[in-house]
């Protein structure tokens, strides 16, 4: 049985921000802290901005996409009672960041982007926050609603395990999902349904087996419910209005079939290829070599516990 753990190791390497790109973000994003708090001091000092970082960068699930985008999102807080609509205060935090890269800022439904073309781009959702109320997300076309990042980054924190598997199991879902020719879920949605399949199962040592097992636990529980309910404020479903779910499923289905193929396919480099299928060329290419198949091995890669004293080639 082709052992692919670490040409998993490999593509973790490969899809990761890497440190320089790392740094960059980090400049920048102190860059545009300078500047809104500025901007807000001189043109609205009642409205004094607090930060923080959220998302898939906090959690540490973040990806480079094929594109070599990827992104930071921080938050904006004003501990206050908004006086003015959100359309308004959105609009501040775009005239805050406007003319910092020489791309137009833009105003998205729930953040204003800043656009570091070809590299990254830093989202900064806008917030208000009353004393003893919760914390709401301005939206744009909508007003404010209820919403806690930081609940949901606290909640995926005491889903991670020490030995960062679930972690890098979560990127690989959102590498497999960079790959896809259609809108996905989002990357929160796959980071809530890795980490609830996560609870399901035993993690095994080895992330092609832990792979394969979180795939089949995601589609378990959508073919009992095609739902993604989020584990915090505003714990909204976030496959209510999914447009794609039957080519979603259907894909599931082949990279489960794939995943399963390849975790009982002798050779390591053929199981490579049923992998690139799905996560595409930044998956390396195994050796072409033959693995013994022991029954411990069969064992593990049917899920079942592998405590036996002996093994049989």
């Amino acid at each position: 049985m082709a052992n692919c753990h670490n040409l998993f190791q490999d593509y973790h390497d490969e899809i990761s921000i890497g440190s320089k790109k790392n740094q960059r973000m980090m400049d920048s994003k102190e860059g545009l802290r300078k500047r809104i708090r500025k901007w807000f001091r001189e043109n609205q000092p009642k409205y004094i901005p607090y930060f923080y970082i959220q998302g898939s960068y906090k959690m540490k699930n973040g990806i480079r996409t094929s594109e070599d985008i990827c992104d930071l999102d921080d938050g904006i807080y004003f501990l206050r009672a908004p006086d003015v609509t959100a359309t308004a205060l959105k609009q501040w935090v775009k005239q805050a960041v406007e003319g910092y890269t020489s791309t137009a800022a833009e105003n998205r439904k729930k953040c204003i982007r800043t656009i570091f073309v070809d590299d990254y781009e830093i989202d900064h959702p806008v917030y208000c926050k009353e004393e003893g109320k919760e914390y709401q997300i301005a939206v744009k076309g909508v007003g404010f609603e209820d919403s806690d990042p930081k609940a949901m980054v606290n909640w995926f924190i005491s889903k991670k395990d020490k030995e960062g598997r679930l972690v890098r199991n979560t990127k690989y879902l959102k590498g497999w999902a960079d790959k896809q020719s259609f809108k996905m879920p989002s990357g929160l949605a796959l980071t809530i349904l890795a980490s609830n399949a996560k609870e399901k199962i035993v993690l095994n040592e080895r992330d092609d087996i832990t792979m394969r097992d979180i795939l089949q636990e995601i589609k378990k529980a959508l073919n009992n419910d095609f739902k993604c309910i989020v584990p915090a404020v505003p714990n909204d479903d976030l496959l209510e209005n999914y447009a794609n779910k039957d080519k979603f499923l259907e894909a599931l289905d082949k990279f489960i079939t794939d995943a399963d193929a390849a975790i009982h396919e002798s050779n390591q480099k053929e199981a490579s290829k049923l992998w690139r299928k799905h996560l595409g060329d930044s998956f390396p290419l195994g050796d072409n070599k033959d693995e013994k198949r022991t029954y411990g091995a069969a064992a593990a890669a049917a899920g079942a516990i592998t405590s036996y004293p002996f093994a049989h080639e």
